[in-house]
Protein backbone atom coordinates (compact mmCIF):
# COMPACT_ATOMS: atom_id res chain seq x y z
CA UNK A 1 0.00 0.00 0.00
CA UNK A 2 2.69 2.50 0.77
CA UNK A 3 4.80 1.88 -2.69
CA UNK A 4 1.09 2.52 -4.24
CA UNK A 5 0.67 6.15 -2.18
CA UNK A 6 4.55 6.36 -2.97
CA UNK A 7 4.31 5.73 -6.91
CA UNK A 8 1.51 8.67 -7.47
CA UNK A 9 3.28 10.59 -5.70
CA UNK A 10 6.19 10.40 -7.79
CA UNK A 11 4.00 10.46 -10.72
CA UNK A 12 3.17 14.14 -9.85
CA UNK A 13 6.70 14.55 -9.06
CA UNK A 14 9.49 16.49 -11.38
CA UNK A 15 12.67 16.09 -11.09
CA UNK A 16 15.22 18.62 -10.98
CA UNK A 17 16.45 18.30 -14.53
CA UNK A 18 13.06 18.48 -15.82
CA UNK A 19 12.67 21.77 -13.45
CA UNK A 20 15.41 23.51 -14.96
CA UNK A 21 14.55 22.52 -18.50
CA UNK A 22 10.10 23.64 -17.54
CA UNK A 23 11.83 26.60 -16.18
CA UNK A 24 14.32 27.68 -18.94
CA UNK A 25 11.60 27.29 -21.06
CA UNK A 26 9.00 29.93 -19.32
CA UNK A 27 12.21 32.47 -18.78
CA UNK A 28 12.75 32.29 -22.89
CA UNK A 29 9.20 32.86 -23.37
CA UNK A 30 9.28 35.89 -20.82
CA UNK A 31 12.07 37.19 -22.66
CA UNK A 32 9.96 36.51 -25.67
CA UNK A 33 7.22 38.88 -24.15
CA UNK A 34 9.29 41.31 -23.00
CA UNK A 35 12.09 41.97 -25.51
CA UNK A 36 9.89 43.75 -28.36
CA UNK A 37 8.97 46.74 -25.98
CA UNK A 38 12.42 46.61 -24.98
CA UNK A 39 13.92 46.78 -28.48
CA UNK A 40 11.64 50.01 -28.95
CA UNK A 41 13.11 51.63 -26.00
CA UNK A 42 16.56 50.95 -27.48
CA UNK A 43 15.53 52.60 -30.39
CA UNK A 44 14.03 55.11 -29.18
CA UNK A 45 17.38 55.82 -27.24
CA UNK A 46 19.52 55.89 -30.54
CA UNK A 47 20.98 58.98 -32.63
CA UNK A 48 18.81 59.73 -36.03
CA UNK A 49 21.61 59.12 -38.79
CA UNK A 50 22.98 56.41 -36.74
CA UNK A 51 19.95 54.73 -37.26
CA UNK A 52 19.67 55.60 -40.31
CA UNK A 53 22.99 54.77 -41.55
CA UNK A 54 23.09 51.52 -39.65
CA UNK A 55 19.88 50.40 -39.20
CA UNK A 56 18.11 48.83 -36.21
CA UNK A 57 20.64 47.41 -33.31
CA UNK A 58 20.72 45.73 -29.89
CA UNK A 59 23.85 48.17 -29.00
CA UNK A 60 23.61 51.12 -31.52
CA UNK A 61 26.89 52.90 -31.98
CA UNK A 62 25.64 56.20 -30.80
CA UNK A 63 23.19 56.95 -28.10
CA UNK A 64 20.59 60.05 -28.48
CA UNK A 65 18.17 61.50 -25.85
CA UNK A 66 17.08 63.79 -29.35
CA UNK A 67 13.49 61.96 -30.12
CA UNK A 68 12.67 62.68 -26.36
CA UNK A 69 14.07 66.61 -26.56
CA UNK A 70 11.66 66.66 -29.68
CA UNK A 71 8.36 65.64 -27.87
CA UNK A 72 9.44 67.79 -24.78
CA UNK A 73 9.74 70.48 -26.77
CA UNK A 74 5.59 71.08 -26.49
CA UNK A 75 6.46 72.27 -23.00
CA UNK A 76 3.66 71.99 -20.41
CA UNK A 77 1.28 70.66 -23.20
CA UNK A 78 2.15 67.56 -23.05
CA UNK A 79 2.43 67.24 -19.19
CA UNK A 80 -1.08 68.79 -19.20
CA UNK A 81 -2.14 65.55 -21.73
CA UNK A 82 -0.56 63.24 -19.61
CA UNK A 83 -2.57 64.47 -16.43
CA UNK A 84 -6.22 64.73 -18.46
CA UNK A 85 -5.41 60.95 -19.37
CA UNK A 86 -4.79 59.98 -16.14
CA UNK A 87 -7.57 61.83 -14.45
CA UNK A 88 -9.92 60.40 -17.54
CA UNK A 89 -8.48 56.84 -16.62
CA UNK A 90 -8.92 56.81 -13.37
CA UNK A 91 -12.58 58.40 -12.78
CA UNK A 92 -13.75 56.53 -15.97
CA UNK A 93 -12.54 53.43 -14.73
CA UNK A 94 -14.05 53.67 -11.23
CA UNK A 95 -17.15 54.85 -13.08
CA UNK A 96 -17.11 51.67 -15.16
CA UNK A 97 -16.59 49.17 -12.22
CA UNK A 98 -19.39 51.05 -9.99
CA UNK A 99 -21.92 50.51 -13.49
CA UNK A 100 -20.59 47.62 -14.86
CA UNK A 101 -20.52 45.75 -11.17
CA UNK A 102 -23.84 46.54 -10.06
CA UNK A 103 -25.52 45.33 -13.72
CA UNK A 104 -23.53 42.30 -13.62
CA UNK A 105 -24.49 41.37 -10.29
CA UNK A 106 -28.05 41.85 -10.25
CA UNK A 107 -28.98 39.92 -13.61
CA UNK A 108 -26.46 37.11 -12.00
CA UNK A 109 -29.48 36.24 -9.39
CA UNK A 110 -31.74 33.77 -10.06
CA UNK A 111 -34.04 36.00 -7.69
CA UNK A 112 -34.57 39.02 -9.70
CA UNK A 113 -37.36 38.72 -12.05
CA UNK A 114 -36.30 40.84 -14.76
CA UNK A 115 -32.52 39.57 -15.38
CA UNK A 116 -33.11 37.68 -18.60
CA UNK A 117 -34.54 41.61 -20.06
CA UNK A 118 -31.84 43.04 -18.89
CA UNK A 119 -29.35 40.22 -20.42
CA UNK A 120 -31.11 39.90 -23.59
CA UNK A 121 -30.98 43.99 -23.78
CA UNK A 122 -26.65 44.37 -22.77
CA UNK A 123 -26.55 41.92 -25.62
CA UNK A 124 -28.46 43.64 -28.04
CA UNK A 125 -25.57 46.36 -27.65
CA UNK A 126 -23.24 44.23 -28.86
CA UNK A 127 -25.21 43.21 -31.78
CA UNK A 128 -26.14 46.70 -33.04
CA UNK A 129 -25.41 50.08 -32.77
CA UNK A 130 -27.10 53.55 -33.26
CA UNK A 131 -24.17 54.94 -35.55
CA UNK A 132 -21.32 57.21 -35.61
CA UNK A 133 -23.68 60.55 -36.28
CA UNK A 134 -26.30 59.83 -33.84
CA UNK A 135 -23.90 59.00 -31.10
CA UNK A 136 -22.51 62.35 -31.70
CA UNK A 137 -25.85 64.44 -31.58
CA UNK A 138 -26.53 62.35 -28.82
CA UNK A 139 -23.06 63.37 -26.63
CA UNK A 140 -22.98 66.92 -28.06
CA UNK A 141 -26.58 68.01 -28.44
CA UNK A 142 -28.53 66.39 -25.95
CA UNK A 143 -26.12 66.15 -23.23
CA UNK A 144 -24.26 69.04 -24.08
CA UNK A 145 -20.39 67.24 -23.33
CA UNK A 146 -18.50 68.08 -26.25
CA UNK A 147 -15.03 69.79 -25.29
CA UNK A 148 -15.21 68.13 -21.43
CA UNK A 149 -13.78 65.40 -20.37
CA UNK A 150 -17.37 63.52 -19.57
CA UNK A 151 -17.24 62.86 -23.45
CA UNK A 152 -14.42 60.69 -22.96
CA UNK A 153 -15.57 59.19 -19.83
CA UNK A 154 -19.38 58.15 -20.17
CA UNK A 155 -18.94 56.49 -23.72
CA UNK A 156 -16.85 53.94 -22.56
CA UNK A 157 -18.19 53.38 -18.95
CA UNK A 158 -20.59 50.94 -19.64
CA UNK A 159 -19.40 47.71 -22.21
CA UNK A 160 -21.33 44.84 -22.91
CA UNK A 161 -18.97 42.46 -23.26
CA UNK A 162 -17.15 43.04 -19.87
CA UNK A 163 -20.88 42.86 -18.24
CA UNK A 164 -21.60 38.76 -19.51
CA UNK A 165 -17.53 38.71 -18.39
CA UNK A 166 -18.56 39.17 -14.37
CA UNK A 167 -22.14 37.96 -14.48
CA UNK A 168 -20.44 34.51 -15.24
CA UNK A 169 -17.62 35.31 -12.30
CA UNK A 170 -20.88 36.08 -10.00
CA UNK A 171 -22.71 33.11 -11.01
CA UNK A 172 -19.45 30.60 -10.98
CA UNK A 173 -17.74 32.21 -8.08
CA UNK A 174 -19.85 33.06 -5.73
CA UNK A 175 -22.01 30.86 -3.91
CA UNK A 176 -26.16 31.16 -3.40
CA UNK A 177 -24.72 29.57 0.24
CA UNK A 178 -23.50 32.78 1.03
CA UNK A 179 -25.97 35.07 -0.42
CA UNK A 180 -28.43 32.97 1.79
CA UNK A 181 -26.75 33.16 5.01
CA UNK A 182 -26.36 36.95 4.49
CA UNK A 183 -30.13 37.42 3.74
CA UNK A 184 -30.75 35.04 7.01
CA UNK A 185 -29.02 37.40 9.62
CA UNK A 186 -30.36 40.08 8.28
CA UNK A 187 -28.43 41.82 5.67
CA UNK A 188 -29.68 43.98 3.10
CA UNK A 189 -29.12 43.78 -0.66
CA UNK A 190 -26.44 46.58 -0.80
CA UNK A 191 -25.03 45.34 2.60
CA UNK A 192 -24.49 41.25 0.83
CA UNK A 193 -23.14 43.37 -2.34
CA UNK A 194 -20.40 45.38 -0.31
CA UNK A 195 -19.35 43.32 2.37
CA UNK A 196 -19.65 39.55 1.15
CA UNK A 197 -19.67 39.69 -2.79
CA UNK A 198 -17.09 42.55 -3.86
CA UNK A 199 -14.59 41.38 -1.75
CA UNK A 200 -14.67 37.60 -3.15
CA UNK A 201 -15.00 39.09 -6.25
CA UNK A 202 -11.84 41.40 -6.19
CA UNK A 203 -10.00 38.87 -9.04
CA UNK A 204 -13.17 39.23 -11.41
CA UNK A 205 -12.94 43.24 -10.69
CA UNK A 206 -9.28 43.46 -11.40
CA UNK A 207 -9.79 41.62 -14.68
CA UNK A 208 -12.77 44.27 -15.89
CA UNK A 209 -10.71 46.99 -14.00
CA UNK A 210 -7.41 45.92 -16.13
CA UNK A 211 -9.54 46.35 -19.24
CA UNK A 212 -10.93 49.61 -18.32
CA UNK A 213 -7.89 51.10 -17.76
CA UNK A 214 -6.28 49.92 -21.00
CA UNK A 215 -9.34 50.83 -22.83
CA UNK A 216 -9.52 54.39 -21.00
CA UNK A 217 -5.64 54.95 -21.71
CA UNK A 218 -5.58 54.07 -25.05
CA UNK A 219 -8.32 56.26 -25.92
CA UNK A 220 -8.01 58.66 -28.99
CA UNK A 221 -11.14 58.46 -30.87
CA UNK A 222 -13.70 59.85 -28.57
CA UNK A 223 -11.04 62.88 -27.91
CA UNK A 224 -10.70 63.41 -31.69
CA UNK A 225 -14.27 63.41 -31.39
CA UNK A 226 -15.46 66.03 -29.14
CA UNK A 227 -12.30 67.66 -27.80
CA UNK A 228 -11.37 71.33 -29.53
CA UNK A 229 -9.73 72.78 -26.34
CA UNK A 230 -6.01 72.11 -26.04
CA UNK A 231 -6.11 72.18 -22.57
CA UNK A 232 -8.27 68.77 -22.60
CA UNK A 233 -6.33 67.34 -25.34
CA UNK A 234 -5.15 63.50 -23.57
CA UNK A 235 -1.88 62.06 -24.42
CA UNK A 236 -2.56 59.78 -26.96
CA UNK A 237 -4.10 62.28 -29.14
CA UNK A 238 -1.38 64.72 -28.54
CA UNK A 239 1.25 62.22 -29.35
CA UNK A 240 -1.08 61.59 -32.79
CA UNK A 241 -0.72 65.26 -33.25
CA UNK A 242 2.85 65.24 -33.18
CA UNK A 243 2.87 62.67 -35.73
CA UNK A 244 1.05 64.02 -38.00
CA UNK A 245 3.23 67.25 -37.39
CA UNK A 246 6.21 65.59 -38.59
CA UNK A 247 4.93 64.10 -41.79
CA UNK A 248 2.78 67.17 -42.33
CA UNK A 249 6.84 69.02 -42.49
CA UNK A 250 8.69 66.28 -44.13
CA UNK A 251 5.82 66.20 -46.99
CA UNK A 252 6.02 70.42 -47.37
CA UNK A 253 9.73 70.17 -47.26
CA UNK A 254 9.91 71.65 -50.72
CA UNK A 255 7.60 75.03 -49.64
CA UNK A 256 9.34 75.11 -46.05
CA UNK A 257 10.71 77.85 -45.07
CA UNK A 258 13.50 75.58 -42.62
CA UNK A 259 16.97 74.99 -43.84
CA UNK A 260 17.53 71.11 -45.30
CA UNK A 261 19.89 70.79 -41.95
CA UNK A 262 17.18 71.39 -39.99
CA UNK A 263 14.65 69.42 -41.59
CA UNK A 264 17.34 66.71 -41.12
CA UNK A 265 17.66 66.85 -37.38
CA UNK A 266 14.38 66.50 -37.17
CA UNK A 267 13.98 62.40 -35.77
CA UNK A 268 11.08 60.76 -37.70
CA UNK A 269 11.61 56.95 -36.73
CA UNK A 270 13.00 57.47 -32.96
CA UNK A 271 10.62 59.60 -31.97
CA UNK A 272 7.68 57.26 -33.38
CA UNK A 273 9.49 54.72 -30.56
CA UNK A 274 9.79 57.50 -28.34
CA UNK A 275 6.11 58.24 -28.32
CA UNK A 276 5.29 54.25 -28.25
CA UNK A 277 7.70 54.22 -24.89
CA UNK A 278 5.81 57.19 -23.48
CA UNK A 279 2.39 56.04 -24.04
CA UNK A 280 2.98 52.75 -22.68
CA UNK A 281 5.59 52.83 -19.99
CA UNK A 282 2.98 54.02 -17.59
CA UNK A 283 0.11 51.12 -17.98
CA UNK A 284 3.23 48.96 -17.75
CA UNK A 285 3.89 50.47 -14.00
CA UNK A 286 0.19 49.76 -13.36
CA UNK A 287 -0.43 46.04 -14.36
CA UNK A 288 1.26 44.81 -11.31
CA UNK A 289 -1.30 46.54 -9.15
CA UNK A 290 -3.65 44.31 -10.64
CA UNK A 291 -1.66 41.14 -10.63
CA UNK A 292 -1.85 41.14 -6.83
CA UNK A 293 -5.42 40.63 -6.84
CA UNK A 294 -5.61 37.48 -9.85
CA UNK A 295 -2.97 36.21 -7.08
CA UNK A 296 -5.56 36.31 -4.57
CA UNK A 297 -7.64 35.19 -6.50
CA UNK A 298 -6.29 31.49 -6.91
CA UNK A 299 -6.59 31.36 -2.85
CA UNK A 300 -10.68 31.94 -2.65
CA UNK A 301 -11.97 28.97 -0.93
CA UNK A 302 -15.39 27.48 -1.83
CA UNK A 303 -18.63 26.67 0.33
CA UNK A 304 -19.56 22.94 1.09
CA UNK A 305 -23.15 22.54 0.76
Amino acid sequence: MAEVIRKKRDFHHISRGWNWVLNLIAAVFAFLCVFPFLFVVIISLTDEKTLARDGYRLIPAKWSLEAYRFIFQTGDTLLRSYGVTLLVTVLGTLISLILISLYAYAISRKSFRYRRFFAIFAILTMLFNGGMIPTYMVVTQLLSLKDTIWAMILPLAMNAFYIMILRTFYSTSVPDAIIESGKIDGAGDFYIFLKIVLPLSLPGLATIGLFSTLGYWNDWFNALLYIENPNLVPLQSMLMRIESSIQFIQQNSANSSLSMTALQSIPQDTARMAMVVLATLPIVFAYPFFQRYFVQGLTVGAVKE
